[in-house]
């Protein structure tokens, strides 16, 4: 169990309990909070409190955060494209509308339920029974390649690759608007939108540093199609950035603002390049995922 202390300072006063509990804790939800305090996980001054209790100055909380219980998940024969396997890795190509890993509440249909009844049993176990194999991940209606690690080597070579920034990630994108410069970068941290945790955001303040690249492939009447190249790998940050310069992404009601004229089912967004040094022969090794269907039929209407 995992214990925090948190005092209050003039200034965070006067704010519901739950409300400030979940700035201070944005990796977790509301619900999940509100949940411990009537458990009597998180106490105010030594003792329970309602969600909607006001704070005052020099007040106490002391928070036990409950040991999460894993579930076990269960290896589902769930068909995947795959586009490079051998003893140590698998590039597989992720279809729209996937997620990547187990989450409560959605324990099957997942990445990792198919990889666990293909690769059986033969993946790294670094990030726990929840993300067997899961060394990085893109969003559930982002498309394309995405690297498995079967062992915990090439699960720690890659980790490395992935912190230095070395490995080569080029997406494809459609954007609301005409960009007029063929190429440019968009060089600005993300973290956490303060007033919507759900939502990254360009954040000065309590933003990690990111950096995408990218150029014009083809230009359309209101919209562009671009290739990105990432130099970090932040939550997602593509559709942050491009967003955060005029031109959010074709299909993206969270960052767009807007429904899609077009039936895309999310962003339109896919990872088509990914390129690392392999964890054995220490040979670069790169894999293209084509364009999927919608995409490609996106392109002709425009």
């Amino acid at each position: 169990m995992e214990q925090f202390t948190y005092q209050i300072e003039l200034g965070e006063d006067d704010e519901r309990l739950d409300k400030w509990i979940s700035s201070a804790r944005p990796d977790l939800s509301r619900s999940y909070i509100q949940k411990c305090i009537k458990s009597d996980d998180l106490l105010v001054n030594g003792k329970p409190q309602k969600a909607s209790y006001r704070l005052r100055v020099d007040d106490e909380i002391l928070f036990h955060i409950p040991e999460a219980v894993e579930p076990d998940i269960a290896a589902e024969n769930i068909p995947l494209d795959i586009l490079y396997e051998d003893a140590d890795v698998l590039v597989i190509n992720k279809p729209k509308g996937m997620v990547v890993h187990p989450a409560p509440g959605h324990y099957s249909g997942t990445l990792v339920n198919a990889v666990m009844y293909h690769c059986k049993g033969n993946l790294s176990g670094i990030n726990g029974v929840l993300r067997p194999g899961i060394v990085h991940r893109i969003d559930r209606d982002t498309t394309g390649s995405l690297i498995i690690c079967k062992n915990d080597h090439a699960h720690n070579v890659i980790a490395a690759q992935l912190k230095e920034h070395s490995i080569t990630r080029k997406y494809r994108a459609i954007v609301c608007g005409v960009i007029t410069s063929d190429q440019g970068t968009v060089q600005a941290p993300i973290g956490r939108d303060p007033k919507e945790r759900k939502r990254m955001a360009v954040n000065e303040t309590n933003g990690k540093p990111a950096v995408t690249h990218y150029k014009v492939l083809q230009r359309f009447k209101g919209y562009t199609y671009i290739e990105c190249q990432l130099e970090t790998g932040r939550t997602h940050q593509i559709r942050v950035h491009m967003a955060s310069i005029g031109y959010p992404l074709l299909g993206d009601e969270v960052y767009g603002g807007h429904k899609s004229a077009y039936h895309t089912e999310g962003q339109t967004l896919h990872a088509m390049v990914i390129g690392f040094m392999h964890p054995s022969t220490g040979e670069y090794t790169e894999v293209t995922a084509p364009l999927p269907e919608y995409f490609e039929h996106l392109l002709h209407i425009l």
